[in-house]
């Protein structure tokens, strides 16, 4: 690859098949780097076994790929200008596969987790380039068919992650839930850079905010290393997790304050003065942690208590993503139509209202019971995702938008590593005080210990038994009570976007195409 163009090419635009061709590419690329936030969620049980690690331990694979991920979003609009779109674009593509293969390759949870940081690195920039690049081949009277695709691979992918992973989990093994991206990678880069070079356009040096850069990797890496470990370390009992929580306060204020005085700051925090960008932000990154939380632990429950195999945890969470298909067209129809909030706010509320439903499980639920909450679920995704988008954008001024659109991907991500962490730890303490509670009930009633001794079971066995009841019944408990605080926040996030004022202006689709 020639680094010698710096000015856009004189070959012809795209058009016909090839055009289309083209759009595949880049969705495909889109559609695997957001994949791979979930595909590890129903796998984590099986990789922590398989690498001698504990299942809160194993979510490192997830928060791990979500916080480098997120780190790299921001930069994404400097990469770009200073190196070329579409270079950018194909040299990440291409490492994203050679780090899915490490992590195949990795032998231990350390070396997986590493892998899983440099695979987030390289799949940061695919997300906002592969939308960037899709406006440029597209004819401007089109953009609205390049945006529907991009939307359309967004949506769907973080659904159909649990169902493929636990696929080739149980049919193979679990590396090749990374193995499976390299024909993808490889053949996405070289034929992008084929296609795409001659939508190159002229590079800009401008300098990198090294300072902020350095700032956002250490009060994001303490954060979720304090979130990660905390449980482990006994939280503020530790001294190491207070170590990480003061490096995280002082990281976060020393960051907020450089990026509001530089020049060419690596996170643009001035566009939080408009209230609109600013309540839309709040909705999207409280809906997504809570619906990212959810997704992760929904998988960990059916595979480790309820007897479910990683197949078929998949196929009861891909439910979701098979009704938002459905919807999305929709929802994408009606946006131009109908004032966003509402849209938002129904299509919010909707997903806190069916994780309501979900808080009366019990442990004799059969399969179409757990399905059909989370079939519904898929009916409220796309009404939440597609018009905050156009609202978050409609709320900026149009040079701000690249920097806008960087930003709300960075806190929507980084609100998804969050939340796996809170989640899975609180989901392990209120198992455990739920277990303390009915161990204590059942040591003053004997029922159960004389239903067992009426089924034969005698001494050891019989304590064994209740035990065993007793356990199930605290997790389904833990997660009931897990999935009432998912509930609360979407319907706080449903209300935040009342906070927003009505917006005066539709967003061109191409416009918000930023970094």
């Amino acid at each position: 690859m020639s680094r010698t163009t710096t000015s856009p090419s004189t070959e012809q635009p795209l058009s016909g098949g090839m055009l289309w061709f083209a759009a595949i590419i880049l969705a495909a690329a889109n559609f695997v780097a957001v994949l791979d936030m979930t595909i590890a969620n129903v796998s984590v049980p099986t990789i922590a076994g398989s690498l001698g690690a504990t299942s809160s331990q194993g979510t490192w694979v997830i928060t791990s790929y979500a916080v480098a991920e997120a780190i790299t979003v921001p930069l994404t609009g400097w990469l770009a200008a200073r190196f070329g779109a579409v270079r950018v674009f194909t040299i990440a593509m291409a490492l994203f596969g050679v780090f899915s293969a490490l992590c195949g390759l990795a032998n231990s949870l350390g070396m997986l987790v590493f892998a899983r940081i440099c695979q987030g690195f390289a799949g940061g920039p695919l997300m906002p380039l592969s939308q960037t690049l899709l406006l440029r081949i597209f004819p401007k009277e089109k953009a609205t068919a390049a945006v529907g695709i991009w939307s359309m691979t967004t949506l769907v992918a973080p659904v159909l992650g649990p169902m493929l992973g636990g696929y080739l989990c149980d049919e193979y093994s679990w590396p090749w839930i990374f193995f499976i991206n390299l024909p993808i990678a490889f053949a996405c880069a070289f034929i992008a850079w084929k296609l795409l070079k001659r939508y190159e356009e002229p590079l800009v040096r401008n300098p990198i905010d090294r300072i902020g850069l350095a700032l956002l990797i250490v009060w994001v890496g303490s954060l979720q290393l304090l979130l990660d470990e905390g449980k482990n370390l006994d939280w503020f009992a530790s001294t190491e997790i207070v170590v990480l929580g003061i490096i995280a306060v002082i990281g976060f204020i020393a960051f907020m304050i450089w990026e509001l005085h530089e020049e060419h700051p690596v996170v643009d925090l001035r566009v939080f003065r408009h209230r609109g960008f600013s309540a839309s932000v709040l909705t999207i990154s409280l809906a997504f942690a809570a619906f990212f939380g959810a997704n992760v632990l929904t998988p960990q429950w059916l595979q480790t208590y309820m007897g479910y195999t990683a197949t078929t945890a998949g196929l009861a969470t891909a439910w979701t993503g098979v009704f938002a298909v459905f919807v999305a067209p929709l929802a994408a129809g009606l946006s131009a139509k109908v004032d966003p909030r509402k849209l938002v706010f129904w299509g919010v509320l909707w997903l806190g209202i069916i994780c309501l439903w979900r808080t009366v499980a019990t442990t004799d639920m059969g399969y179409w019971e757990i399905a059909l909450p989370l079939m519904a679920m898929g009916l409220g995704l796309p009404f939440f995702f597609v018009p905050l988008t156009g609202l978050a954008m409609a709320s900026v001024d149009e040079p701000e938008m690249a920097s806008a659109a960087g930003l709300m991907n960075f806190l929507r991500t980084l609100s998804g590593a969050f939340a796996t962490s809170l989640i899975t730890t609180l989901w392990d303490d209120q198992t455990m005080v739920n277990h303390a509670e009915l161990v204590a009930v059942s040591d003053s009633d004997q029922t159960l210990q004389r239903f067992f001794e009426g089924m034969g079971s005698t001494g050891e066995t019989t304590l064994q038994n209740i035990d065993r009841l007793i356990n199930a019944q605290a997790v389904m408990l833990a997660t009931n009570q897990v999935m009432s605080i998912v509930a609360f926040s979407f319907i706080v996030a449903a209300f935040a976007i009342w906070l927003a004022p009505r917006p005066q202006r539709v967003v061109d689709p191409a416009a918000s195409g930023g970094h």
